[in-house]
């Protein structure tokens, strides 16, 4: 008898360790600290990550900072306060955010750099698409198409590294060009905060300076390359000039089906938000991580989780954002006659 009750106690003890651990598993909490929620990209972004997050039994606090860093880094110690299980920061500057980490780790709170590598820190880890390869498919494409002529280099914001690094990968394939004098540099700067509206002067300024002889725009992403093509309308050379960019927002994908832009990169972001829920939440479990890389954050070798970015065109549009779902045919094609829509 006392044998079967020693049995049932320990049997009712590891049934209730067992509810606790279902019960710890769901009660994860995640902090994501954002720059900012201005650009259609980081909206999806936050609603895929939640989304997947929340199938997941965790729930996430978010916070967008508006490109603010006292902001950001006021919201992420506050978050830290609140007891969260782990820390996802998309920075926007990722030097002055990198002090976080520290904060974090003080905390026995552990930090993912989402996107946007965290500088100067023992950041856990970072998950983003290969960023120097993106920068390589933007300068690929735009050679294949214009092999010579005057190139003008449209940079990212100043404050974040991947801007850097997109400009490193198209250097790895310009560079040949112009040191064969086939390509010929007419202007390089970077638009603040990745604005429209900074992209927009800065290539008025440079069409102005040049006497309208720029033959190509390597815009790093989408919103740059809207403010440069609304330049080029004003002088009537939209779809004359080429323009790269990266991200697939919606806008640039009409802008390439009607002929005014040249190319995005897609960079499914559907792959990066749901993997950057999965890590987050096995992070906070203290789980390994699986990386496939390294990315030197100026303190050391970050284990990262790199995912490959794809060229889009008029030519693919259909067999990559619309197969995947992340614009409809009906969204991208509006503005052209539908006789002229492709089978889908």
């Amino acid at each position: 008898m006392r044998k079967s009750i020693i049995i049932s106690t320990l049997v009712a003890v590891l049934l209730f360790l067992g509810s606790f651990g279902v019960m710890a598993q769901d009660g994860i909490t995640i902090g994501l600290s954002m720059d900012n929620l201005r650009l259609e990209r980081w909206q999806h972004d936050r609603d895929i990550f939640v989304n997947k997050a929340e199938e997941m039994g965790a729930e996430v606090l978010v916070q967008s900072a508006n490109g603010d860093d006292t902001v950001q880094l006021s919201q992420a110690e506050n978050l830290i306060t609140q007891g969260i299980d782990v820390l996802v920061v998309v920075p926007h500057n990722g030097k002055v955010m990198g002090s976080i980490v520290r904060e974090a780790h003080a905390n026995n709170v552990p930090v993912l750099a989402y996107d946007r590598m965290l500088m100067d820190s023992k950041v856990d880890y970072y998950l983003s698409f290969d960023n120097v390869r993106v920068g390589e498919l933007q300068a690929e494409f735009l050679v294949d198409k214009q092999p010579t002529g005057n190139y003008f280099l449209l940079g990212g914001s100043p404050t974040d590294n991947n801007a850097k690094l997109f400009r490193q990968g198209q250097m790895n394939i310009l560079q040949p060009y112009i040191d064969q004098g086939k390509i010929n540099i007419v202007g390089d700067q970077w638009a603040k905060d990745w604005l429209p509206q900074e992209a927009l002067g800065i290539v008025e300024n440079a069409l102005t300076a040049n006497n309208n002889d720029i033959d190509v725009i390597v815009a790093s992403n989408d919103s740059t390359a809207g403010g440069a093509i609304q330049a080029l309308e004003e002088q009537g050379l939209a779809g004359e000039v080429l323009v790269s960019g990266q991200d697939a927002d919606l806008a640039a994908c009409q802008r390439i089906v009607e002929g005014t832009q040249t190319m995005t990169i897609y960079k499914p972001i559907q792959d990066l938000a749901s993997r950057g829920a999965e890590i987050a939440v096995n992070m906070a479990q203290g789980k390994e991580i699986d990386t496939n890389g390294a990315i030197n954050n100026g303190e050391y070798d970050v284990p990262s989780v790199l995912l490959t970015p794809i060229q889009v065109h008029k030519g693919n549009m259909v067999d990559t954002v619309i197969e995947d779902g992340f614009h409809e045919m009906e969204e991208v094609y509006k503005n052209v006659p539908k006789s002229e829509w492709p089978e889908q």
